[in-house]
């Protein structure tokens, strides 16, 4: 009877550390450009209040913070982690690093663009911030060979820093009828609905990986 007893009480105890860790509180950042910003969308529209919403309804306790400067570079972004962290009251717990995409359309270097990204995972990991890497692809206009060595930094990247990669951000919504502005370059709020469902179950995954 004691024997059983102890047992239902481990029982207990383990379904409530269960519980608890998947109910902890959690922060993430949402790191990124206009694409994380939500570029001419209404309040709740864009990246970081879907996803929150999406994680929530799957019990998680979560605040994503939207941390998307429209028209920014991985220079700009780089330039911009201290003293964005610094309006936080907690430190985030997960980073979304989305950027590359001016660099991209701007024609500079994805030499560059993976110098930066690579400071900017770096610079997070040190402040001991988990990171998922979201990747992006170069439109075709820019020629195979641009192609190739932009498209290439992001799982290169990933390795190399033994971080987790999304590998497209805009998965499903690039040139897709409907998912996108009259611009052709920036989600509606249908396309990042779509965003958001692709890349939760990358998000939970790291959320599951962080330390109690």
């Amino acid at each position: 009877m004691n024997g059983r007893l102890y047992q239902l009480a481990a029982l207990l105890a383990l379904l409530f550390l269960s519980q608890a860790a998947v109910a902890k509180s959690r922060t993430i950042l949402a790191f990124g450009d206009s694409l994380t910003a939500g570029y001419q969308l209404r309040p709740g529209e864009g990246f970081a209040p879907q996803l929150q919403k999406a994680l929530r309804a799957k019990g998680r306790d979560v605040t994503v913070i939207n941390a998307g400067v429209s028209g920014d570079t991985t220079a700009q972004g780089k330039a911009r982690i201290a003293w964005g962290l610094q309006g936080l009251k907690t430190k985030p717990d997960l980073v979304i690093v989305e950027l590359g995409a001016n660099d991209m359309l701007r024609g500079q270097s994805p030499a560059t663009a993976k110098a930066n990204l690579d400071a900017i995972i770096k610079d997070f990991k040190a402040r001991g911030v988990r990171v998922l890497l979201a990747g992006m692809l170069a439109q075709p206009n820019l020629g195979a060979t641009y192609a190739r060595d932009f498209n290439a930094l992001y799982p290169a990247l990933a390795k190399a820093n033994k971080v987790a990669l999304y590998p497209f951000f805009m998965d499903g919504v690039a040139a897709v009828p409907g998912m996108q502005l009259s611009d052709g370059l920036h989600p509606t709020p249908k396309g990042l609905t779509v965003i958001v469902n692709k890349i939760t179950p990358f998000v939970l995954r790291e959320l599951d990986a962080l330390p109690g």
